[in-house]
């Protein structure tokens, strides 16, 4: 039997709310539905409390299950919960009142330790408003659990009433019907709202059911103690949260109650798709609350280099009703942000110590990632370092050591830490910059990758040692052992006389003009004739290399060129300056762009061909003579 409504007045402050929720809250309507199966599943929550408290609850056996249905004909929508219910009296209280939260009041009334028993996703009253994005009129037919309680029918159209109806033949718990408006019709789509679920409740903890079909099949496995969980287990659900068909390299399953209540669960990828070519990649792990959707693959809970992990990340700290540019400016997230990058650096520190091999298969495949981090992320920058691999002199081909072991193998007397770059391991020990370093046994850092340079500029030093290129003019080695000086006496050949080098560095400075910042003689030269250096300790040549590529208009700074006085080829063009200056200019022309391409440095080709030929004509003009 239903009696006449009663109609009441919302709340002005209630008023000023729905326009609120309606037009400025929320991002987009989908989210309605979000909102409504949250506060079904706290209504479900809270009566699998009671059942557990009193003895005597109204219809003790229903199931406890969310069940949603359409008619496109009348274009309604009906969300149907089994939940606590409510009286009268929590009607309107929950419903015509500022922003009530009823789950708020409910855990007031419990105990702490029952609290603790008991997952409540948020506030009824602001989450249920959402609906009026959507519906030009909303029904909330509920019946109370207690046994002694009728049932009741709020209706709005969301402006400036409500009305109250006793209604009888309801069950326990609560059902929503939305009168759809007219450019909301497609939520009377069953698969429109199996996408929405899909996306934002898929992991509420009841069942919910779509035209007698149930949806949200895949457990929140994040909730769950990782004792509880198998292999098998990690790898299904990486494979639903990342649409992937490939096995995970690595996961990471990391709770924690202080600073903030977090949950969450990241997968490393078995393959980098920016490597394979598909471009870069969007941001794969997403934020729940209360395993609730607030945003999914979120630009905010993680920063840009962690673009490659999968999962997600949950906070029952946040609010669910959370705005997209709320998430960008919330301290809570900036917090949360930090705490999850902090711990899954320590995961990989750890990998790295007690099972390398398996992290230099990560390093392969996502080491570049580290790299960005290490240029980009100044509060993540020094347990990044930690995290660095490359090869070096004294490693095996292929073997990668980190900064760590080279600064514990260096000797006493050196200070710096020293690395080089080059396309390959066999480009950078056949070139000048290697050469004094084999010969002082000075372990050298191979960098091998055009960012390389970049994070090693970034970083600067590391435990307290600088980071030092190898083709700096500048270079200070560590003072020769009394090994490496008798084997220099031995091996060397006779230089040129100091004024005689003096006058030649001056005189191949006029020749090369602008195409150098200066011309001095090298110390530390030891088979090769000349080699290009950096004057100033910023630029280096692969910097130099990556910049000219990525901008056309970037011009290359004036560089310094070594010249060994002990070299064949230097002490011969001191004499073919003065028999044939013109022919000797094109000499030093060739040995500039030489050592420029050694450098790896981009030059003229044209002219550089043209000078060569005209130089092999004279010799073999000389051979034939």
């Amino acid at each position: 039997m239903t009696t006449k409504p009663e109609t009441k007045e919302f709340q002005a402050e209630v008023k000023k709310l729905l326009d609120i929720v309606i037009h400025s809250l929320y991002t987009e309507k989908d989210i309605f539905l979000r909102e409504l199966i949250s506060n079904s599943a706290d209504a479900l929550e809270k009566f699998r409390l009671k059942q557990l408290l009193e003895d005597e609850v109204f219809d003790k056996d229903a199931s406890l299950d969310i069940s949603i249905s359409v008619n496109d004909k009348e274009h309604t929508l009906t969300i149907i919960d089994s939940g606590i219910g409510m009286t009268r009296e929590e009607l309107e209280h929950n419903l015509g009142t500022i922003a009530h939260s009823g789950s708020k009041t409910f855990l007031s009334e419990l105990g702490e330790a029952q609290q603790k028993d008991i997952n409540l996703i948020g506030q009824f009253g602001v989450g249920f408003y959402a609906a009026f994005m959507v519906a030009k009129k909303v029904r909330v037919k509920s019946r109370s659990y207690k046994v002694d309680e009728e049932g009741y029918e709020w209706a709005s159209d969301g402006t400036g009433s409500y009305t109250v109806t006793r209604e009888s033949g309801l069950h326990r718990g609560t059902k929503i019907i939305l009168e759809l408006k007219d450019d909301a019709h497609k939520y009377a789509d069953e698969e429109t709202i199996k996408r929405i679920i899909k996306k934002y409740s898929n992991f509420v903890s009841f069942p919910i059911n779509v035209g007698g079909e149930a949806i949200n099949t895949v457990q929140a496995l994040w909730t769950k103690s990782k004792d509880d969980i198998k292999e098998e287990e990690y790898t299904e659900f990486y494979k639903f949260i990342a649409n992937a068909f490939d096995k995970p390299l690595s996961h990471f399953h990391f709770s924690a109650d202080a600073p903030l209540a977090i949950k969450s669960l990241l997968f490393v990828p078995g393959d980098n798709m920016e490597l394979m070519g598909f471009g870069r990649m969007d941001p794969g792990v997403s934020l729940y609350c209360q395993k609730v959707l607030i945003e999914q693959h979120s630009k905010n809970i993680l920063p840009e280099w962690l673009r490659f992990l999968k999962g997600v990340v949950d906070s029952e700290d946040l609010p669910l009703n959370i705005s997209r540019q709320a998430l960008q400016d919330n301290a809570l997230v900036a917090k949360l942000k930090k705490i999850i990058t902090t711990r899954f650096l320590k995961f990989l520190k750890e990998q790295a110590k007690n099972d390398a091999e398996q992290y230099e298969k990560f390093w392969t495949t996502f080491g570049l990632f580290l790299k960005e981090g290490a240029t980009t992320d100044y509060t993540h920058r020094n347990d990044l370092a930690q995290l660095l691999r490359f090869e070096s002199s004294k490693s095996e081909a292929g073997k990668l050591i980190s900064l760590a072991e080279y600064v514990e193998r260096m000797p006493e007397g050196q200070d710096e830490i020293y690395y080089i770059n080059g396309p390959s391991r066999e480009a950078i020990e056949t070139g000048p910059y290697f050469e004094v370093f084999k010969r002082r046994n000075v372990e050298i850092i191979y960098t091998m990758e055009p960012i390389d340079d970049f994070v090693f500029t970034h970083l600067s030093e590391f435990d307290g040692k600088k980071l030092v290129s190898g083709d700096r003019a500048d270079l200070k080695l560590p003072e020769k052992t009394e090994e490496n000086k008798e084997e220099k006496d031995t091996d060397s050949a006779e230089e040129l006389d100091t004024p005689i080098a003096q006058t030649l560095a001056k005189w191949m400075k006029d020749v090369l003009g602008d195409k150098v910042k200066d011309v001095a003689i090298s110390k530390r030269l030891v088979d090769s004739p000349a080699m290009i250096v950096n004057p100033d300790g910023f630029f280096t040549s692969s910097m130099e290399r990556v910049m000219s590529a990525t901008n056309q208009e970037h011009k290359i700074g004036s560089k310094n060129l070594e010249i060994n006085c002990s070299h064949p080829l230097i002490k011969g063009l001191a004499d073919m300056r003065i028999k044939d200056e013109e022919f000797a200019k094109n000499i030093v022309s060739q040995i500039h762009d030489n050592a420029m391409i050694q450098a790896g440095l981009m030059i003229e080709p044209r002219s550089m061909v043209e000078r060569s030929y005209k130089i092999l004509e004279r010799v073999l003009g000389k051979e034939s003579a």
